[in-house]
């Protein structure tokens, strides 16, 4: 998360992520390989240095699904929330 949240703001470099964090820079890739694998980071070339970025469209797609999840949560929750009230008020 806390990748992509670095995306979110600029394209960067893999030492450049790595800079954000007391892991190794494998262990940083690691994690970048990961999202790429999952699709929500690219990469491109510049010269000699890679460029890492988030791909929006695909954090759309992951949005859209988890809204589902959210209003399932709501739902649980708001129905919690009065088993709660009733037993406060026996």
């Amino acid at each position: 998360r806390a990748i992509l949240m670095l995306l979110a703001t600029a394209s960067m470099t893999p030492n450049a992520i790595a800079e954000h964090f007391d892991c190794s820079r494998q262990a940083v890739s690691k994690h970048i390989q990961i999202l790429q694998e999952c699709e929500v980071v690219s990469n491109r070339q510049q010269g000699r240095e890679i460029y890492y970025e988030i791909e929006l469209e695909k954090m759309r797609e992951i949005d859209i699904w988890l809204e589902r999840f959210r209003k399932l949560w709501d739902d649980k929750f708001n129905q919690l929330d009065n088993v709660l009230e009733n037993l406060k008020s026996e």
